[in-house]
């Protein structure tokens, strides 16, 4: 997540090392939002935790997110086959190692130009919360807030992850697009998951998540980072360690089809 104005600009970043999705193409977002005005900020809550996977020796203690299936589809938005759906997610600090830095920014959302003392947290989750946008705290005088991060401006600490309206983001719900391409507040399914970043075919019980969820386009990338088939979907907080290796969810679905919801 990141920027920020006197009062508050949230967006998220998927840095070109590291990209989105689990292959090196996946990488540029940068998310438009607004800053919410002071006092109209959401009530904060606790960001869903992606379903469990059973790759994973450890599983969250968040609970997987119940869902219904996805609305019929209406009709293809662009070109069938030729979408790239990338993933984001939130970082989990018990999950990451390394030295530990201090880090310092705004202690809160409404702030500009922040120098306080935000903390020390490892190297590796830093890192990743510096690609990914935000991650969840669970150690020291911060535990259960989020350490969020923006490329414009630095840290902040939060209540929740954000969405572009200054919301928590929803997994298996938020998602991002160019402008040009899908408005905010549309709605879309996955109705084929074409192939993974290998360029292998995705297999069932991935694809079969993706397909049952119904994404709504609530960040909006950047001019020149979308791209005109390119979705950026949210799913979660990672579940375990070494996510970006391990879970089937964080991935990269090349030659999708998506559909009007």
């Amino acid at each position: 997540m990141r920027a920020r104005a006197p009062q508050a600009v949230v967006l998220a970043l998927c840095a070109v090392v590291s990209g989105c999705g689990t292959d090196a193409e996946s990488s540029t977002r940068e998310r438009d939002v607004p800053p919410p005005t002071a006092g109209s900020g959401p009530a904060a809550s606790p960001t869903v935790a992606a379903p469990a996977f059973t790759s994973s020796p450890t599983s969250s203690a968040t609970s997987s997110p119940a869902w219904s299936p996805a609305p019929s589809p209406v009709r293809p938005l662009g070109r069938a086959g030729k979408w790239r759906i990338t993933t984001y997610y939130t970082a989990v600090e018990s999950y990451h190692g390394g030295r530990r830095k201090a880090v310092r920014g705004c202690p809160e959302l409404r702030c500009d130009d922040g120098d306080t003392p935000l903390g020390s947290y490892p190297e590796d989750f830093i890192e990743i919360i510096q690609t990914e946008g935000s991650g969840r705290i669970t150690s020291g005088p911060h535990r259960g807030r989020y350490l969020n991060w923006s490329h414009s401006v630095g840290f902040w600490l939060d209540d929740t992850t954000r969405d572009s309206a200054g919301r928590p983001l929803r997994a298996w719900r938020s998602a991002a697009a160019d402008r040009d391409v899908l408005a905010r507040g549309q709605r879309f399914v996955v109705t084929d998951c074409g192939r993974d970043g290998a360029g292998r075919p995705v297999e069932d019980e991935v694809c079969e998540r993706f397909r049952r969820a119904s994404w709504t386009v609530t960040d909006l990338f950047r001019p020149g980072y979308g791209g005109e088939h390119h979705a950026d979907v949210y799913i979660g907080e990672e579940t375990g360690p070494g996510f970006a290796r391990s879970a089937p969810w964080y991935t990269t679905l090349r030659d999708a089809t998506i559909h009007l919801a």
